[in-house]
């Protein structure tokens, strides 16, 4: 159940920042803080590796041939993944951390230190369409259909992208820091994960007046009866069941959880190092697993990073019973 672990001809040296499979392929773009690499899953070879200077934060898709990166210099990048050409498309005032591209408006939304929110709108070039003043740091930012989420502290705005200058709806179910969102597609619902190991969900549907908000720990307690106060690092929706998500977390656990019934589908083996970053391929088969410092403790393992990819459907057969765990 370990899954299989991409190789490289040289291999990942730094922390790994992002994952993301392709909208229509099973090429998986890699940011790390020395590079942005192009992997071929089907016939495991790097199709691409473009070296950055400075710290790569973030990566997204526009399409299976164009691709953006946000680094610690603040700027923006478009890279062709064809050619290899690469181009700067914005800036910002610190670093940036968050990147998301919108297939709805052909918008790439970008987030700083700089507490700003920057839209560049791809059909007219690289001039920035707007800039969005907040009051915090944005932590996590994700996309469905006109709506974009944003995680800063421990509450949850929500946009509409064809009018940014105000929120639509803003709610909070933590009392702590939010570490990431994941928007659920086809509803204004989401999936945000904390930095003392609490998950909270809220799906709201106009065809559904019963709304859906409920928050858990992913860690049971201790034998001494305290909480595991581990950082959730991403969640990633089943692109195929959407009523399914999956969490990595600071220790290296990978767990399965249903939505609506709120139990655990799966657990994966422990991971040599922190759950820096997770991502479904489009078909919702496979899933690929970042096993990575992050620099964001004082006291990491500097073990090196690797990348993972299990088939979905191999999993399943071989799960955990629903509830088990396999922790010691």
């Amino acid at each position: 159940m370990q899954g299989v672990c991409l190789e490289f001809g040289n291999p990942i040296e730094d922390a790994i920042s992002a994952i993301r499979f392709a909208p229509r392929s099973n090429n998986l773009l890699i940011s790390s803080w020395d590079s942005l690499r192009l992997y071929d899953v089907d016939s495991c070879v790097l199709r691409l590796e473009a070296h950055s200077d400075a710290a790569l934060l973030d990566c997204c898709y526009q399409n299976d041939a164009v691709a953006f990166s946000a680094a610690s210099d603040g700027f923006i990048r478009r890279y062709d993944l064809h050619s290899g050409i690469i181009d700067t498309i914005g800036k910002h005032d610190d670093i940036a951390t968050c990147l998301r591209y919108s297939d709805e408006t052909s918008q790439v939304l970008s987030a700083g230190l700089d507490k700003k929110i920057m839209s560049l709108d791809m059909r007219i070039g690289t001039t920035p369409a707007f800039w969005r003043n907040l009051d915090a740091e944005v932590e996590s930012m994700s996309i469905s259909d006109f709506d974009l989420m944003v995680a800063t502290g421990a509450s949850v705005n929500i946009y509409d992208l064809r009018n940014l200058d105000r929120s639509i709806q803003s709610s909070s179910q933590m009392d702590v820091q939010i570490k990431c969102v994941s928007s659920i597609p086809s509803s204004r619902g989401y999936v945000v994960g904390s930095i003392d190991g609490r998950v909270a969900v809220e799906i709201s549907n106009s065809s559904n007046p019963n709304n859906t908000r409920y928050t858990f720990r992913c860690h049971p307690k201790s034998k001494d009866g305290r909480y595991h106060l581990v950082s959730v690092n991403d969640i990633v929706i089943n692109p195929l069941n959407r009523g399914a998500f999956v969490t990595g977390d600071n220790e290296g656990y990978v767990i399965a959880w249903d939505a609506q019934s709120k139990r655990r589908l799966f657990e994966l083996p422990r991971y040599p190092n922190k759950v820096a970053s997770l991502s479904y391929n489009h078909e919702g088969q496979l899933l690929a697993v970042a096993s990575s410092y992050t620099y964001k403790d004082a006291a990491e393992k500097e073990e090196p990073p690797q990348i993972f990819v299990h088939r979905i459907d191999d999993i399943l057969q071989r799960s955990v019973s629903v509830g088990s765990s396999s922790r010691k």
